[in-house]
């Protein structure tokens, strides 16, 4: 057996042989009877190890453990989180914000699901992916549109055996999962840090840290991590590098993915980029958040020609960005460091690079990202626009006016 679809080929073979003596079960019963069938507890566990079955056949198989435990769960809609990264997440339903409450009264730990499909609004374990991560919570603030701002800090990986809501809060339980053994693999780690170089340059994504990573680790699977963590990819793809756990193989997974083909970055987005992180270091902000982007977009030669297009007064957009930056921000003030992008920011930055292939554009420019931070509908940058007229569908027609003013 190669992979989790044999096992489901194995489950369907068995419910028509059952259908044909008059005996019908559904499907995920099928799965939990080829899952026992194999000596496995359940289907959950059985897909697990399946996918760790994906190495080099010298490669012992990564062990998963027997014994389980229980953790409040938060469902992620758009992040794949990955171990020792730290990740400030904005959540707001109501079943995420008690397993929270959980989880603080408690460890402070939670499993942190990935959703199949973010517009689930009340996933269950069908809906999620099999392997999450645990990870530690480090801050709880709320926020005055009654969201909640948590950071976290992944600290492993684990296979989801069970994932539901228990007194209206989410809970998993999962098993750890233990990773093959590290091989040599200096020249790969070499190879991927030339490459990642030229892949940071051509989407503009600083990474001031990343580096001195480089120089002081020398743990496969950490720097496999860490660059996944900040590579720019679906969330299927993402989710492939987190359920892969042999280190080399992810490794050699991450080096294929640096080597496609890359849409380019303008000058100015870079630099509108690299501003946004100024305006954070300058209040030394830990993170550089939509707002700080959005007050670089003000900036920004091609979007805030949109932005005037749509009647925008950008003085004033720049006068109510700068006092939420100034006021409302100030749980964000940390000693030291640089400035990292929030997992929205990098969301707006990845639909920046769609859209720029949607529209065929040559490369990817200010008005591609101030396009792709429409669907941040609950953050402030999503409703200053709105409230300075600033909209997808008068974006849209401005680009298309100004482009037929550039042809004519």
């Amino acid at each position: 057996m190669r992979d989790f679809r044999d096992a489901k080929a194995m489950a369907h073979t068995l419910r028509e042989s059952l259908t044909t003596k008059a005996i019908t079960i559904s499907h995920s019963e099928s799965l939990e009877l080829v899952s026992r069938m194999l000596g496995v507890a359940d289907w959950n566990t059985l897909s697990a190890l399946l996918h760790a079955e994906r190495r080099d056949t010298a490669a012992p198989v990564a062990q998963l453990k027997t014994t389980t435990a229980h953790y409040p769960a938060i469902p992620l809609r758009d992040l794949v989180p990955f171990p020792n990264a730290t990740y400030p997440m904005f959540v707001g339903r109501d079943s995420t914000v008690r397993a929270l409450n959980q989880a603080f009264e408690g460890g402070r730990e939670v499993v942190l699901a990935i959703q199949r499909d973010a517009t689930i609004d009340d996933p269950r374990f069908a809906d999620v992916y099999d392997i999450g991560v645990v990870a530690q919570l480090l801050e709880l603030e709320p926020l005055s549109d009654g969201t909640f701002r948590v950071l976290t800090r992944g600290l492993r990986r684990v296979a989801l055996r069970s994932f539901s809501t228990e007194g209206a809060a989410y809970r998993a339980e999962a098993a750890d999962i233990g990773e093959t053994a590290v091989r040599d693999a200096r020249d790969l780690i070499r190879s991927i840090y030339q490459r990642f170089q030229d892949y940071t340059a051509a989407h503009g994504i600083l990474v001031p840290d990343i580096w001195l990573f480089f120089d002081q680790t020398r743990d496969p699977g950490q720097i496999a991590d860490i660059v996944a963590t900040r590579m720019r990819l679906p969330i299927r793809d993402k989710y492939e590098l987190l359920a892969t756990l042999d280190p080399i193989k992810r490794l050699q997974r991450i080096e294929a993915l640096l080597d496609l083909p890359q849409r380019p970055v303008s000058a100015n987005y870079v630099a509108t980029k690299r501003r946004a992180l100024d305006h954070a270091d300058r209040r030394r902000h830990q993170y550089a958040t939509l707002e700080h982007l959005l007050l670089a977009l003000t900036d920004d030669a091609d979007a805030a020609t949109v932005m005037q297009a749509c009647d925008a007064d950008l003085g004033k957009l720049r006068q109510r960005l700068t006092q939420y930056l100034d006021n409302e921000l100030k749980h964000l003030m940390a000693e030291g460091g640089s400035a990292m992008p929030t997992p929205a920011f990098e969301r707006v930055d990845q639909r920046a690079v769609l859209h720029a292939q949607e529209v065929g554009n040559p490369a990817v420019t200010g008005v591609n990202a101030l396009v792709a931070l429409f669907p941040e509908t609950r953050s402030p940058a999503a409703r200053m626009l709105a409230e300075h007229g600033v909209s997808r569908f008068r974006v849209d027609k401005a680009i298309v006016r100004l482009a037929g003013k550039e042809k004519g």
